[in-house]
């Protein structure tokens, strides 16, 4: 048997199963990555490094270079769900259930209908007042310049995690326990070097660990199955075993 086939029966007799992503899932939706060649991490804007530019004391002290740079590389208003997405959202079933933990702030997964999925870095999709607490939508911070509330006057900033921030405790607690209740694990497109996040992995106690990413993880040698691999050509892997009736 191969490890496609191997994946695909694990997937089929899976009844709980925790999709644990990062930034690799949507870069076939056009969205780059932080740490490859051509990542964000790779271009620096103006003196300042982009993990200092998307901290917490830099937006504060500078929200005008902070929203510049968000804008130019990580708003993506025009991104769309893909294969990948699709595909763990068509898993979820009456007798399956599918619980999404990820480190991504696009909303892919909810707009490929994903139902249960926590957000470890918060979304793009949101944002608030920091004066009076209105939320908005991404259109809120599109437009050139410093975003502030037409109510009170006060800074917009986006519900994401910079540096320097917390992650979010109740996210944290309903993603651990997503985790834990799995008996299956798949890690999909991150390299698990970005922590705390990286970390929750260690609270799986499943019986099936699967990584999906290009390059290889400190994981690698605890999961059942790897796969370095883009994850698109896994799913249409997994796709083509199935039978025409089944296909998702």
């Amino acid at each position: 048997m191969t490890q496609m086939e191997t994946l695909r029966n694990i997937i089929q007799e899976s009844r709980i199963l925790c999709v644990f992503t990062g930034a690799g899932i949507s870069c076939p939706s056009g969205i780059p990555d932080f740490r490859s060649a051509n990542g964000i991490y790779a271009t620096k804007a103006g003196d300042y490094a982009p993990e200092e530019i998307i901290s917490h004391s830099f937006f504060l002290a500078h929200p005008d270079l902070f929203y510049a740079f968000y804008r130019e590389k990580m708003l993506y208003p025009d991104a769309q769900p893909n294969a990948a997405h699709r595909y763990f959202a068509a898993l979820q079933t009456e007798n399956r259930r599918v619980a999404v933990v990820t480190q991504n702030i696009d909303g892919l997964h909810q707009a490929a209908g994903s139902r249960e999925v926590y957000e470890l870095h918060g979304s793009a999709l949101r944002n608030f007042c920091m004066r009076c607490g209105r939320r908005f939508g991404m259109e809120a911070v599109l437009k050139p310049g410093i975003p502030r509330c037409p109510d009170c006057g006060g800074l917009i900033r986006p519900d994401v995690v910079l540096y320097e921030e917390p992650l979010d405790e109740t996210v944290v607690s309903r993603a651990i326990a997503a985790i834990r209740a799995a008996d299956t694990m798949l890690v999909v497109g991150t390299s698990l070097v970005v922590y705390p996040a990286a970390m929750y992995v260690r609270y799986f106690r499943g019986r099936h660990l699967v990584l999906i990413n290009r390059s290889e993880t400190s994981y690698d040698g605890e999961a059942e199955l790897t796969f370095h691999e883009d994850i698109i050509d896994v799913i249409s892997a997994l796709k083509e075993q199935e039978a025409p009736d089944s296909r998702m």
